[in-house]
């Protein structure tokens, strides 16, 4: 059959099915699904969510742990003709119950586990009508429950029957929503179209040099725009994805060494614990590559790794999830400037402008602005966020021509006579921490709701193993403050990374003239 041109999300593993049907596609545990097999799951799957009723654009959660049933869920909604929100299986079921009001979710692909952990969140959901469980802890095909239909993943979704899917829809239409958190407030849902996903995964694929002879171990949140472009460049090159929840750093070395894989992409954290380990040499000596993302790798851990897979290529990455990918940096490159984020991606141009749209120079620090057909769709059913991110290209939209809306990143960096970028910071208040993006606002929420402080401030300190570590800063409610129980209220509430890693109790926290806390100056305290 030859190839089609590809429109939809799910012609990834369809066309590579069409090219290497037997090659083994994904592994989880001891079971490994080649293409043929994959792509058969996948238009059973969308064969299900047409039978019971899946409209074009209707949203679709899927919260499970990395296994094969969550990459079929993920490609098969977009088969079908929906829109898959993949959320972070570490995430409370307060802040999941969050995601699934605020993106009205139709079907929520889950276990009976979690599904029970949302029990007393059933306001919120209030717009399901499926819930599809992935394991064998119920009785029958489906029944009702709590005001939507309840189904086993055995018993919808047939393995080998179901005839390709009609649906293909245009590249532009809406294909993911990935939940980011924001500076202040709720996490946001940034909306990804088709074309951005699968773009996306011809530029990465291109520049890492993927190919069928490819095994990369999966080990990043598929709910992280990096997590699902492991799958997405996998796919588009027809390499072989180990699927592996990461516990325990010693499982990376077993896995690599099992499903002799060439390549790996994590965050800082993660990598300072696999320098950490003991590599037999022909297991490192198979690693291809390894890149870097989510946050500055420290140099030190860099030339450890460098010293461990002496032949793999290391890749230094910067991305941001309403772009996907932004730059890489060559690794012929690193030797000269291993602080640099290095250049724009393929098909996409990243430029340093100042506050009036004019370009700044060399040397000149600026914000970085992405454009091209990686430039996601908006934040969900948030047009003044939306607005402020999203913005007209300055000098486009004269004329002939509309507007062309780029990404600010709220980033700043500069460039350097060779145009070869470096970070320099963050505009907004966002902490960067394990890789993740967290909101000194949803922390404070956490620390006011508890009862015990009058005020809060949540602040991300330097840190050379997670980035940025969480600090809060508050002031007692009663006459003291026993930060003890107020930590573990937060363990209650918030999932690990989010935890303040300490508490700091001030009897009143300094505020501006305008009567804003004064994060600037409690930043330079805590540094001193």
């Amino acid at each position: 059959m030859k190839p089609a041109v590809k429109i939809n999300l799910s012609h990834l593993p369809r066309l590579a099915a069409q090219l290497h049907g037997a090659a083994p596609a994904l592994t989880f545990k001891d079971k490994t699904c080649s293409y043929d097999e994959l792509w058969r799951r996948i238009c059973g799957y969308a064969a299900g969510l047409a039978a019971i009723g899946l409209d074009r654009g209707d949203r679709v959660a899927v919260l499970l742990d990395k296994r094969i049933e969550t990459v079929v869920a993920i490609f098969g909604t977009a088969a079908a003709g929906g829109v898959v929100v993949p959320v972070n299986p570490l995430l409370r079921p307060q802040q999941v119950a969050y995601i699934l009001a605020d993106c009205n979710v139709r079907v929520l692909v889950t276990s009976s586990d979690r599904l029970a952990q949302l029990e007393e969140h059933a306001d919120a959901m209030a717009a399901l009508d499926h819930v599809i469980i992935v394991d064998d802890r119920l009785n029958g095909n489906g029944r009702a429950h709590v005001g939507f239909e309840l189904h086993r993943w055995a018993l919808t979704f047939a393995d080998g029957d179901a005839p390709p899917p009609s649906f293909v829809g245009i590249d532009c239409d809406m294909a993911a929503i990935l939940y980011t958190s924001g500076s202040t407030g709720k996490p946001k849902g940034v909306v990804l179209s088709h074309r951005n996903l699968i773009v996306g995964a011809e530029s990465v694929s291109h520049y890492l040099g993927n190919s069928p002879d490819d095994t990369i171990l999966s080990v990043l949140p598929l709910s992280f725009d990096a997590g699902l472009s492991q799958l997405t460049t996998a796919f588009n090159a027809g390499a072989h994805v180990v699927l592996m929840n990461y516990l325990l750093p010693a499982d990376v070395v077993r896995l690599c060494e099992r499903h002799r894989v060439t390549g790996i992409t994590g965050v800082p954290p993660f990598w300072i614990q696999v320098a950490a380990l003991d590599w037999p040499p022909e297991v490192a000596a198979r690693l291809r590559y390894f890149a870097n993302t989510g946050g500055r790798m420290p140099r030190a851990t860099l030339d450890r790794l460098r010293g461990i897979f002496t032949k793999a290529s290391p890749y230094l990455m910067y991305g941001l999830t309403e772009a996907f990918r932004s730059t890489y940096l060559d690794p012929a490159e690193v030797d000269r400037r291993p602080d640099s984020i290095g250049k724009a991606i393929p098909n996409a141009e990243i430029l340093v402008m100042r506050p009036d749209g004019t370009l700044c120079d060399p040397g000149e620090q600026g914000e970085l602005v992405h454009r091209g057909p990686l430039v996601a769709m908006g934040y969900w059913n948030d047009p003044a966020r939306t607005a402020e991110r999203f913005r007209p290209m300055p000098g486009t939209g004269a004329g002939w021509r509309a507007p062309e809306i780029a990404v600010f990143s709220g980033d700043t960096v500069v460039a350097d006579e060779e145009g070869f970028l470096f970070f320099v910071g963050r505009r907004d208040e966002m902490i960067k921490t394990s890789g993740y993006r967290v909101s000194p606002t949803e922390i404070e929420e956490v620390a006011y709701a508890t009862g015990m402080v009058r005020d809060a401030v949540a602040l991300g300190v330097e840190d050379p193993a997670l980035g940025q570590r969480i600090v809060l800063i508050a002031s007692a409610l009663g006459e003291t403050l026993d930060t003890t129980a107020l930590l573990a209220a937060f363990r209650r509430q918030l999932p690990q990374y989010m935890v303040p890693s300490s508490v700091i109790e001030m009897a009143a926290i300094p505020t501006t003239p305008n009567g804003k806390f004064d994060r600037v100056l409690l930043r330079e305290r805590l540094v001193s």
